[in-house]
Order: C-alpha cells, then sequence, then structure tokens
C-alpha cells in the first residue's frame, strides 16, 4: 500500500473556478451586452472596449462610461462509479454516487470607459477574464472518497469491511483585468486598435478529509486506532514467523519448501507494516490551504472595417503568461507531483492562452442587425501545470449568432446563441476541475431613458451535455461530469 494512494487523491484538489462563457481559462461575459446577445464581435457599442475595440472608434465624440453587475449561478455535478464506494457508511451499499459542487458569483463587475476625440478612442476596461467566484463541494469528491475506499479495500486481510469519512472541497479563484489602449479611425470605414491588459490573479483551495473510520467485526473504529491494532496484529505475527524460521535455520533445513513459505511470509508481513506506518501520520485526516497570486501582461490588436450594410471586425488576444505563486502549509517536497503543485514558494504556470476572435454585423434595415462571430482559443499552443495542455485533443472553438432590434427610439430587444466545443479527452478530465461542451442562450433589452443615460439588462443560460470517461485500467471505474451555469445583470451606460 502507498502512501500516495490516498494523499494524491486528496492534494489534486485545484482551479474549482466559476468562469461562465468562453473557453477553458476565459470569461467573455464582460458586459450586459454579451448576455442579451454574445455575438458582439463585430458590434459597434461601448462593450467593444472589450469585444471589438477598434470598432468603438466609430462611436460619437464625447467621453462614455458603462458599469456591468452580474450575478452567475453555477452547480458542477459528478457520477461517480466505483467498486469500492460500495464500502462506504453513507453509502447503503452502493457503487455509484453524485457529488455537486455549488459556485456562486454574487457580484461580477465590469467597467468600460471610451473618450472619442476626432479620430482618436482612448480606452480603459476592467472586468474579471478568468474566475470569478467559489465553488464548493460540501461532501468532496469521488476522487476524495475512492481513495479512501479502496485503502479500506486493501485492509480487508486485517479485518476491515468498510469505512466512514467526512470530506470537503473549496476553490476561489479572480483573474482581475485592467486593459488601457487606443483606436484610430484611419478613415470613415476602417479603424485599428492596439492595447494592453494587466491580469492579476489570486486563488485560493481547500481540501479536508477529516473523521477517517474503519468499519470492523467490533463496529466503527478511528482510523488511527485501528492502524495501531493492525499493527500490533502484524507484529504478533511476524514473531512467530521470525521463530519458525529460526526453527528451520537450526536444523539446518533453509531448503524445505515450508522455510521459503516463510521467508515469503516474512517479507509480505514486513510490507504491510511499512504501509501501515506511513499511513499513521494521515490518520488525523489531510487539510490543505494554499494561496496563490500572480500577474501577466499580454499586448491586444484590433481592427474594424465597414462596408456597405456590413461590418467586419477582429481581435486578437495575445498568451498571457500565468506564474502563480503559493503560499501553502506543504512545506515540503514530494514525489508525488500533485503534492508539489501546492508546495510553499513553487510558482505554478496557468497562462491565459492567446485568442482570436471574428465578426461580422449586417444591418439590413437601419432597426435591425444581425451578428455572427467565431472565437478561437490557443489552448495546446500555451502552458499549463504538468503540461495539460498536451492532453487536449484540439483547440477550443466557439460559434456564435444574434440579433439586435430598435423597437423605437428608446427600447431595443435583443437574442443571441453561443457554440462552444473543448478539445475534451479521458486524459485530460477530472472531477477537481472539468469543462464540457455546451450552448448558450442570452436575451435582454436596453432602455434609453434619457439622451445621455441607457439602462440595459440580460439573461444568459448555458446548457451542458454529459462528458462519460471510463478507466482503461478498471471499466467498473467510472464517471460522468455536467454542469448547470445562469446569470442575471444590470447596467448602465452615460455618454458625456
Amino acid at each position: 500500500m502507498k502512501t500516495k494512494v490516498i494523499l494524491a487523491g486528496i492534494m489534486l484538489a485545484a482551479a474549482a473556478t466559476t468562469a461562465q462563457a468562453g473557453g477553458i481559462l476565459t470569461n467573455t461575459n464582460q458586459s450586459i451586452d454579451f448576455l442579451r446577445n454574445p455575438a458582439r464581435d463585430a458590434a459597434i457599442g461601448l462593450d467593444g472596449v472589450y469585444s471589438n475595440p477598434a470598432g468603438v472608434a466609430f462611436l460619437p465624440e464625447g467621453f462614455h462610461l458603462g458599469f456591468n453587475w452580474q450575478y452567475a449561478h453555477q452547480t458542477r455535478t459528478i457520477t461517480s462509479t466505483n467498486p469500492v464506494l460500495a464500502l462506504g457508511k453513507k453509502n447503503g451499499g452502493s457503487d455509484t454516487k453524485i457529488f455537486e459542487g455549488v459556485a456562486d458569483a454574487p457580484f461580477l463587475p465590469s467597467l468600460q470607459a471610451a473618450w472619442n476625440k476626432n479620430n482618436w478612442s482612448l480606452q480603459f476596461n476592467f472586468s474579471l477574464p478568468g474566475g470569478g467566484g467559489a465553488c464548493e463541494y460540501a461532501d468532496g469528491l469521488g476522487s476524495f472518497e475512492s481513495t479512501v475506499g479502496a485503502i479500506a479495500n486493501q485492509l480487508k486481510p486485517l479485518g476491515a469491511s468498510g469505512y466512514d469519512m467526512d470530506g470537503y472541497m473549496q476553490g476561489r479563484q479572480y483573474y482581475f483585468g485592467f486593459q488601457l489602449g487606443s483606436a484610430y479611425k484611419v478613415n470613415e470605414n476602417l479603424a485599428v486598435y492596439g492595447g494592453l491588459r494587466v491580469l492579476y490573479g489570486t486563488a485560493t483551495y481547500k481540501a479536508k478529509i477529516s473523521n477517517i473510520m474503519v468499519n470492523t467485526a467490533g463496529g466503527y473504529v478511528d482510523f488511527g486506532s485501528f492502524l495501531q491494532g493492525a499493527e500490533t496484529k502484524v507484529d504478533a505475527s511476524l514473531t512467530q514467523v521470525v521463530a519458525g524460521m529460526a526453527q528451520y535455520e537450526a536444523a539446518q533445513a533453509t531448503a524445505a519448501p515450508q522455510y521459503a513459505a516463510l521467508v515469503a511470509q516474512k517479507a509480505q508481513l514486513e510490507g504491510t507494516k511499512a504501509s501501515l506506518g506511513a499511513l499513521q501520520k494521515y490518520s488525523q485526516g489531510v487539510n490543505l490551504l494554499c494561496n496563490q497570486w500572480s500577474v501577466g501582461v499580454a499586448p491586444i490588436v484590433g481592427v474594424d472595417y465597414k462596408m456597405g450594410k456590413f461590418n467586419f471586425a477582429a481581435k486578437y488576444e495575445f498568451k498571457t503568461e500565468i506564474h502563480m505563486k503559493n503560499e501553502s502549509t506543504v512545506n515540503q517536497a514530494s514525489e508525488i507531483a500533485a503534492v508539489n503543485k501546492f508546495r510553499d514558494g513553487e510558482e505554478i504556470r496557468e497562462d491565459q492562452p492567446a485568442q482570436l476572435a471574428l465578426g461580422v454585423m449586417w444591418s439590413p434595415m437601419d432597426e435591425v442587425r444581425l451578428n455572427a462571430g467565431w472565437h478561437h482559443y490557443f489552448d495546446k499552443s500555451t502552458t499549463w501545470y504538468n503540461n495539460s495542455q498536451d492532453l487536449l485533443d484540439h483547440d477550443t472553438n466557439e460559434y456564435l449568432l444574434g440579433a439586435e432590434w430598435d423597437v423605437n427610439d428608446r427600447v431595443t430587444i435583443s437574442l443571441g446563441g453561443q457554440l462552444t466545443r473543448y478539445g475534451l479527452t479521458d486524459q485530460y478530465m477530472n472531477d477537481m476541475s472539468f469543462v464540457v461542451n455546451s450552448y448558450s442562450i442570452g436575451f435582454g433589452t436596453n432602455f434609453k431613458a434619457t439622451d445621455n443615460v441607457t439602462l440595459k439588462a440580460g439573461y444568459f443560460q448555458t446548457n451542458y451535455t454529459n462528458y462519460d470517461r471510463v478507466s482503461q485500467q478498471n471499466p467498473l471505474i467510472k464517471d460522468s461530469f455536467t454542469r448547470t451555469n445562469s446569470v442575471l445583470g444590470l447596467g448602465v451606460e452615460v455618454t458625456l
């Protein structure tokens, strides 16, 4: 029995964030305009400070300021099947258990500002391009419990017949983005943009396994007490085996088959004793607390081109190199990679991938605008911890459609959708941090309260597929992953 069996399953609790829309590590829902119509890549509006910064140059002269508030609620559900789960006291003999994480982000703010004068547009954006909340698993995860169950199963020869435990996991991650740039209107049809985004990342991870109990013929006993009792039994057996070997050695009968059997039994008992001793340090459970932070900078370029009733736009965000620095309760290096990820003082790569966004807007009439867009995230060209990006089958792609209708001079209604496809593989997926393919629908309205003030409201819901994974080593071990997500937002835009 290896100590890494229990420890690896616990310390992998990482990266539970509440990304609402976008790539694996990227949030694109940075405005209420996005919620009500996510196909904003070629739209002309103040929200373009994030989605189409070159197009902001075509806004009227003056100072434009927009504030957005969003509330996001998400669940993550993993249905885990493993024969050892049937040994759990709380599982009623079932080898399948559902683990659900709840992620709430009650306050996701963003701010867009632009000052347009002549052919220039100076722009600022504050948002959360990554992370954005905390995800909590009140009962831990399947990888937690399966690890304890596997230990109980291996302890059966020593009198174990089941286990009980309490598990907990929480991950909180925020990436605050500060974007500053300028667009220049080359002529009435063409504008270009250049800028920089500074990302400040902060994260906290907590994982805990406590109250570990082992079921025996006499009932449930504390894990530490069971280990001590088991070690006493092993010592007694070793004493008997050594005594038996001594008799054969005294009779110079070491060639006898019985002696060879005693030698093998002694080696097995010594191995069991070593495993029990190694597990003793975890008899009180395991606690992990790790804080991380980092700063990264990346350029952003964009272009917008008008042609008749069409508007075309493109934006490219360069890769943001992120080195998350750990402040952790894990102080010593370990042979286990999962533990080293949280070692105090370590720097962990969590780069935000480069992104290419292309969009087109068609206005068949002045009151109606039809939008389409495409996002490509260069996931496999970035660097994540343990090179997990290499486990993906391909980069992430998103496809977007939407429409807006100016009902009158004051009211605009809109509707849009987004299809997201990741390059997921069984090797990449795990229950600590996962994404699944999805489609999203958003709708909402703008109300022009005065000539200078516009109120905004939007709702965005993502519907996820299920991803089913079966262990290649044991087809009886499998997991099914899915999520839910809904976002409600309000905003105001002022022009001076």
